[in-house]
């Protein structure tokens, strides 16, 4: 295993892990769950579970996609990938700037940094029609398309740097899986801290819009930082 890439794709991994609309959208899956089943939590764990395996599912396949489109740019283009890689690592760093501005000056639905308000409607009315562990499945997966435009440039960056290392597809899975696994984790650590009584889901949802400025600032200065780490060098 290549310990300087294990290290990138983490820390990629890491920057979209922290990330305000993926917390947005899954504290409203459970709250939906909640409400519809009051005296049956467990159905709150498996709808948490079940969300966040659909994203990774739906991760995985887009990861797939975008790998394809990246080999396939990089059989074109002689010395692409790198140039590419670049872009979204200076893409990356500019959002981190975004959010670091969204502390001193918040605007809900900020370019960027957060789930345009046009959008969220939808997902209100899509999350609202769940009652089972099913139900939050089918919408995670949906939700995804969402939640893309929040968190591509680490994915994409990610997927980009192993083009670079020449794997091939079925080299890049374990990858991939790694990624998508660090991905979810805070999904499903809020999932399990729900469930074994140690907060509740308005004390999350209620955290969230009570320090969404300060999650911007670390979520920017973090996605900052990588990024000028990646793109001198150090990581």
């Amino acid at each position: 295993m290549d310990f300087g890439l294990f290290i990138t794709i983490t820390w990629l991994a890491i920057v979209d892990a922290i990330n305000v609309c993926a917390f947005a959208v899954l504290t409203m899956v459970l709250m939906t769950i909640l409400i519809q089943n009051p005296e049956k939590k467990k159905q709150v764990l498996l709808a948490g579970f079940a969300f966040s395996f659909a994203v990774f599912a739906m991760y995985f396949i887009y990861g797939a996609i975008i790998y394809t489109f990246f080999r396939g740019v990089a059989g074109g283009i002689r010395g692409a990938s790198p140039l590419i890689y670049n872009f979204f690592i200076v893409m990356l760093m500019i959002v981190g700037a975004l959010n670091i501005k969204d502390y001193f000056i918040y605007k809900p639905g900020s370019f960027a940094t957060e789930m345009p308000i046009f959008m969220r409607p939808k997902v209100r009315r899509m999350i609202n029609k769940i009652t089972s562990p099913k139900g939050a499945f089918v919408v995670g997966i949906f939700v995804t398309l969402f939640l893309l435009p929040c968190t591509m440039l680490p994915f994409f960056a990610a997927i980009n740097k192993l083009t670079i290392f020449g794997y091939t597809f079925v080299q890049s899975i374990p990858w991939l899986l790694y990624y998508n696994v660090v991905f979810v984790s805070p999904m499903l650590i809020i999932t399990l801290l729900i469930y074994f009584g140690f907060s509740r889901i308005e004390n999350v949802s209620g955290w969230r819009e009570r320090n969404i400025k300060l999650l911007h600032l670390i979520a920017g200065i973090l996605m900052f930082v990588v990024g000028v780490a990646l793109l001198v060098g150090w990581i």
